[in-house]
């Protein structure tokens, strides 16, 4: 039998911690201003073949909850694959995007399949960006928004500078914004690892891999603001990816109370993309995605060096994922 090396389960959740330590450690980021965007991709759920036909509408309803909770502004990428079901728009699954509109929400296009641009012809590519947008499109034109913002699939911006540019082109002629993120982490694999629990009705270890997740997210952060001030000279405004899973519509609450407690508010992606940071010269190009930090710190010639440090999932973690 496989013992799992996990940090032991507490009886409680995070948000049971006492407001003055929030309001203190709070107190304690005062004249640095700390800002963070929440941006949830794969829209409208991550299901991992749940057969749970409510699924994606639970985790829609959670994650709005605290979005309302908290007063984030967030945005939801989403895959319009996800919207049909044997080839037909899917009326549920619509009703979920209205949810995010309802609610203040922005949506972007995440590609129709969630394609890898290292890996298939640009024509395809950029036809599934097309194809991404013909539902969210003229849905946000029914809240008076406007489709804009964009955010790459596996964060794969193109592998060298000709696809790099010719991408970036075509979405600058079809009026998109890309997205890029800072705080990268691999919350997909805590997520599969929680979804595995609780289908075997696991409670203790769903628990158990929930609280480790918050603890590497913690470090995370703290890893992307290092980074930041080494890159940047300062800690910039931060831009947050995690997926529309079960453990994150779960957990989006102690995420936010994480988030609060080193002292940083919630803004929108708009005025993330507005900080001058974020328009800086990109001039380094790799197959792999990496957060934006990263990107400009290559560019600055700091080489791989800049990733030298890392934070790791726990291989109990990696290994429970896979089964």
């Amino acid at each position: 039998m496989q013992t799992l090396s996990f940090t032991k389960s507490k009886s409680h959740k995070m948000k049971t911690l006492p407001l003055l330590l929030i309001l203190f450690s709070t107190a304690l980021a005062i004249g640095q201003e700390k800002k963070i965007c929440i941006s949830i991709d794969d829209v409208p759920a991550v299901k991992y073949n749940s057969k749970n036909r409510n699924l994606d509408k639970e985790i829609t309803l959670k994650l709005i909850k605290t979005f309302k909770e908290y007063s984030i502004p967030a945005i939801g990428f989403v895959n319009e694959k996800k919207l049909y079901k044997k080839g037909k728009l899917d009326s549920t699954k619509l009703e979920l995007l209205h949810l995010w509109l309802k609610n203040g929400c922005d949506l972007g296009n995440h590609t129709y399949s969630h394609f890898d641009y290292n890996n298939v012809p640009e024509s395809d590519y950029f036809k599934d960006i097309i194809d991404g947008q013909e539902v969210t499109k003229p849905l946000l034109n029914e809240y008076g928004k406007t489709i804009k913002y964009f955010r790459h699939p596996y964060l794969h911006t193109g592998s060298d500078s000709l696809k790099a540019i010719k991408l970036q082109e075509f979405l600058s002629e079809n009026g998109y914004t890309s997205c890029p993120v800072t705080i990268d982490n691999d919350d997909y694999l805590f997520a599969k690892a929680y979804h595995i629990a609780l289908t075997k009705n696991d409670n203790s270890m769903a628990a158990t891999i929930a609280e480790n997740y918050i603890d590497y997210m913690e470090k995370i952060l703290l890893l992307f603001e290092r980074k930041s001030t080494e890159v940047f000279g300062k800690n910039i405004a931060q831009s947050l990816l995690i997926h529309a899973s079960l453990l994150n519509a779960d957990y989006l609450d102690e995420l936010a109370m994480l988030y609060k407690k080193h002292g940083y508010t919630f803004v929108s992606q708009e005025e993330v993309l507005n900080q001058k940071e974020y328009a800086t010269e990109i001039n380094t190009y790799s197959s792999r995605g990496l957060s934006w930090i990263y990107r400009r710190g290559m560019s600055l010639g700091k080489g791989d060096d800049i990733m030298s440090e890392s934070i790791d999932v726990p291989d109990a973690i990696i290994q429970y994922a896979k089964e």
